[in-house]
């Protein structure tokens, strides 16, 4: 057991952690030379959708050994909607590795990672990254990593943090900037050195606190979490304490070890260990398992809850599988269980509508991830605008979750956002003026972020950054102005015709091109004022038998407005839908029949959605 370290890689998006966790595991020798692996980038992050982004979704597993030390190590993501992953992985950690850019410092979810470590009690070593950038600071940097520990109230022996400089791309570290080095050497040593063996207990019957779910067609579910105390051995009979108090008693079929990515199997695993176990078809994250019904289980750390919702419901439009094969209710419903066995960030719950469901998580972003991996599987689902999880306080006050939001933008662009954020009932409670660039901090309610994003972009040319935390429910801020225009909606099925849209495009922006499929009530392009206006795309040139010259040849498109899917879940107004298939994203009106949405709108009801 003193053998063993487990230790966590935690950072901002895009300061380097995978790439890190490429270079420790190289440089350990865990690939051969001539292995295809050896050669790749992002080695941890697996998943299609991981590699396209360049983010990391999933928190994942892997080992590497240096000198006679087994070392497990996790990698987590570093955007905020995915927090759910970073809280639970601190479980089964006992030292974690804090990443930071050295040219941006620490930023906010660094904060957010740091706190959860700080209050598991897991001690951090900082590596300052990206120490090869032109504009990099280390020194700078480390001071700034210093008040962040102070003002989260770390503990005297956690501020006593060793300092590692690193360049994880070119796969050096060095423990003072003035000393030479050609490897991570000086970065292993440190993990040995500094971080603990595991808190854990070679006797007093077996414990072991649950911390992430995998699945096996063959060996059902797996149970990935760390050893507190005991030891474990394949075809045992053990006992699982689930979260509402109910015991369940069954045999361990495998046991699972890892070394580098893979996962070998074992026969038998001691105290201190991180592994996986199979065997328990109905366990969760966070539940234990012990060898005896009488042992208490271990204390459950309860995750932050969701504070966005969003309706999935059934494809019930025209074109409804043509492109995939999964469109029922009880395929979709079945899939968004499967997604909550393994995410714990995500709730769902059916609706009195039975091919509706509510599913609520931490971001928009969270949530557009499991759109997207569901279209990839064959699914075709509709889902709506993000509303948040109001709640009330004992007074019967409404409240609504409020975001601390930090931005770094160009001086020039300053005016613009401003006013933007004001308009989204922003309280600014920091400004930084640095050189070109203006650091502004302030705490936003969850609905005003919803489609800012695509305006800071806009507003500031791409140069601008932001980045959020959920701060608390506090008292509702009224009424925030939605989206300013109005849709161009079809009342014809079939064909678009270039002639039709060349008249159309007169009244705002397209969204499709000639030769698309179209359906009554789909969106076919923003107007430009603030109202709907129904719309024939599909109508064609009458033809005569009159030759006239030059008629209808010259004409000419605009480009279409194309969204991706984030985008397009933030665009859409409360009484829209965005119809999302293998090979489409369509926008739609919840109600398609024309005459009955403007029934609807006459006796519209304020809705509030209730946690």
């Amino acid at each position: 057991m003193q053998h063993i370290r487990n230790i966590a890689i935690i950072a901002h998006v895009d300061h380097g952690k995978t790439t890190l966790v490429d270079c420790l595991l190289k440089q350990s020798g865990t690939f051969r030379a001539n292995q295809a692996i050896a050669t790749e980038e992002r080695i941890m992050d697996s998943m299609d959708l991981e590699r396209e982004k360049g983010i990391t979704i999933r928190a994942k597993n892997a080992a590497f050994k240096y000198k006679d030390y087994h070392i497990n190590i996790v990698d987590t993501p570093g955007h905020a909607d995915f927090g759910g992953e970073v809280e639970r992985i601190m479980n089964m950690i006992d030292g974690v590795l804090l990443v930071v850019d050295a040219a941006e410092g620490p930023q906010a979810q660094t904060r957010f990672v740091l706190r959860k470590a700080l209050e598991a009690g897991a001690k951090p070593i900082v590596v300052i990254n990206k120490i090869d950038r032109e504009n990099a600071a280390p020194n700078k940097v480390l001071d700034a990593v210093w008040e962040l520990f102070i003002s989260l109230h770390a503990t005297d022996e956690q501020m006593d943090f060793p300092v590692i400089f690193a360049s994880a791309k070119d796969g050096y570290a060095k423990a003072d900037l003035k000393h030479v080095s050609g490897t991570m050497e000086p970065l292993f040593d440190a993990i040995i050195k500094h971080i603990p063996p595991p808190r854990a207990h070679a006797g007093e019957g077996f414990k072991l606190l649950v911390a992430n779910l995998d699945y096996s067609d063959y060996l059902g579910r797996i149970a990935f979490g760390k050893i507190y105390s005991g030891k474990i051995k394949v075809g045992d009979n053990f006992v699982c304490i689930h979260g509402d108090g109910r015991k369940s008693v069954a045999k361990i079929t495998a046991i699972f070890h890892f070394e580098g990515l893979k996962r070998i199997e074992i026969a038998e695993a001691h105290a201190g260990d991180v592994v996986g176990i199979t065997g328990f078809e109905d366990v969760f994250i966070g539940e234990t398992i012990t060898d005896t019904a009488e042992r208490a289980p271990l204390p459950f750390v309860p995750i932050d809850p969701p504070t966005i919702q969003m309706q999935f419901a059934v494809n019930d439009g025209p074109l409804a599988g043509l492109d995939g094969q999964l469109v029922t209710a009880r395929h979709i419903w079945e899939r968004l269980v499967k997604e909550v066995r393994t995410n714990v960030a995500i709730r769902i719950a059916q609706t009195e509508a039975p091919n509706i469901f509510n599913v609520s998580g931490r971001g928009e972003m969270q949530i557009a991830i499991l759109v997207e991996q569901m279209r990839r599987e064959g699914y075709e689902v509709l889902v709506s605008r993000p509303e948040v999880i109001y709640r009330k306080d004992e007074k019967g006050n409404l409240l609504e979750p409020i975001e601390r939001l930090f931005l770094e933008i160009p001086k020039e662009s300053m005016g613009v956002v401003m006013e933007n954020l004001a308009s989204r009932k922003a309280e600014i409670t920091n400004m930084n003026h640095h050189g070109s660039e203006v650091s502004i901090e302030a705490l936003v309610p969850t609905r005003g972020l919803i489609g800012f994003e695509t305006d800071l972009v806009n507003q500031t040319r791409g140069l601008g950054v932001m980045s959020h935390l959920f701060h608390e429910y506090g008292p509702d801020r009224g009424e925030i102005a939605a989206r300013k225009n109005g849709s161009l909606v079809s009342m014809e099925s079939g064909e678009a015709m270039a002639y039709a849209l060349n008249m159309i495009q007169e009244r705002g922006r397209l969204m499709v091109v000639p030769g698309e499929q179209i359906y009554s009530g789909m969106i076919v392009g923003e107007n430009a004022r603030e109202n709907d206006i129904p719309v024939n795309p599909c109508k064609a040139k009458k033809l005569t038998n009159m030759r006239s010259q030059g008629d209808g040849k010259g004409i000419q498109l605009n480009p279409p407005l194309k969204m991706s899917l984030e985008r397009a879940l933030e665009y859409i107004g409360s009484d829209e839908y965005v119809e999302a298939t293998p090979k489409n994203l369509r926008l739609r009106k919840k109600i398609l029949d024309e005459n009955q949405r403007k029934r609807a709108a006459q006796s519209r009801a304020i809705k509030v959605v209730t946690a």
